[in-house]
């Protein structure tokens, strides 16, 4: 039977989860107050549900306010968070937003520019964004007092992964080619990282959080996000068309332990330290197709072109283990799990 329900009651069984499975965490933030950039992004839709769904229930009173540049968007795509009581709307640009008035606890950054790099404009343009965003986020962090800073980066810091490295640690010293234009996002963000370290003091508490990849309502199923198109091509009716061979590697963890990970960041986490937030299990882009395939009946699978003999496969994985032992988070929801949420999701019914 299939049930058309809110949105919020759709996601209700995993914000229990994050509910549950943070413990502790949520009274470290009782009575906080928390600035939030890219409001309207994946990332920040998921902090925002967590957060308030905590608020609610455990009666931590939080106050948020969210960046956006735009508050209509949002409201249309989340009346419940917008008309939340706890919650306020702030309409500005990363790079220029006005600073809300008052002390605040906590400032979450998690605003970025997801434009397509197409172009040197478009990669200036994300470049400045990025870096620009963050300074600008620091210092109002540190005009309102607040104490701790999460800034979500990328595991683009890392450059290419070389194809006979299993999974990228933290302690991976490679990088972005600064002589490539197409490197921009991940140069911008590895700058980023560094003006979290020269804002790091007594005052102030910055923790990197580098980002991989991700399955989960919410996430755009129109960018250049192979699940998200998988996603869309399975809602659609099928086929499911793989752009290149199938064989690079990724890996894809659930919105749910994604935005667990990041509130255990923001309160546990080590001043001025990166930690790796993702699944470590590899899965192949042809893989992902098959298993998206599988959850909605067996739809056909097109691929643009063979594979390469001989050629090892291209690898975006990280390590995770840092965060793991350090603060005790773990990936929860596997894969296959993932992706019938999502799809459930986006159909609008209630998960079997």
């Amino acid at each position: 039977m299939v049930t058309t329900v809110p949105t919020e009651r759709l996601l209700a069984r995993d914000l229990d989860d994050v509910l549950e499975r943070g413990g502790a965490l949520w009274g470290e933030l009782r009575g906080a107050r928390i600035f939030v950039t890219g409001g309207t992004g994946f990332v920040g839709r998921w902090l925002l549900e967590t957060l308030l769904w905590a608020n609610d229930r455990r009666e931590l009173g939080v106050s948020v306010v969210a960046l956006t540049r735009r508050p209509e968007q949002f409201m249309a795509g989340a009346p419940h968070l917008a008309a939340h009581p706890a919650m306020r709307l702030l309409e500005g640009d990363a790079r220029t937003f006005a600073f809300p008035d008052g002390a605040f606890t906590h400032v979450v950054h998690a605003a970025s520019d997801p434009s397509p790099l197409r172009d040197q404009e478009s990669r200036r343009r994300v470049f400045e964004t990025i870096v620009q965003g963050t300074a600008r986020a620091l210092a109002f962090a540190r005009a309102s007092g607040a104490r701790r800073f999460l800034f979500t980066s990328s595991g683009a810091v890392y450059g290419r992964q070389p194809a006979s490295l299993d999974r990228l640690s933290e302690e991976y010293l490679g990088a972005p080619d600064p002589a490539v234009a197409g490197s921009a996002y991940g140069e911008a963000k590895r700058a980023a990282e560094m003006l979290c370290t020269l804002h790091a003091g007594a005052s102030l508490h910055p923790i990197v959080a580098r980002l991989f990849a991700f399955i989960g309502p919410y996430l755009p199923l129109d960018a250049q996000f192979a699940a998200g198109n998988f996603l869309r091509d399975a809602l659609g009716g099928g086929p499911i068309r793989i752009s290149g061979d199938g064989t690079p590697y990724r890996s894809y963890s659930y919105a749910s332990d994604l935005a667990l990970w990041l509130w255990t960041l923001l309160v546990d986490g080590q001043s001025a330290r990166a930690y790796n937030v993702g699944s470590s299990t590899p899965v192949s882009i042809l893989e992902l197709a098959e298993r998206v395939s599988r959850a909605s009946g067996g739809l056909r699978i097109e691929i643009a072109r063979q594979p390469v003999a001989g050629a090892l496969p291209e690898r975006y994985v990280p390590c995770t283990r840092r965060a793991e032992e350090e603060l005790a988070v773990s990936a929860t929801v596997p894969l296959d799990d993932a992706i019938r949420r999502t799809l459930a999701w986006h159909r609008g019914r209630v998960p079997e």
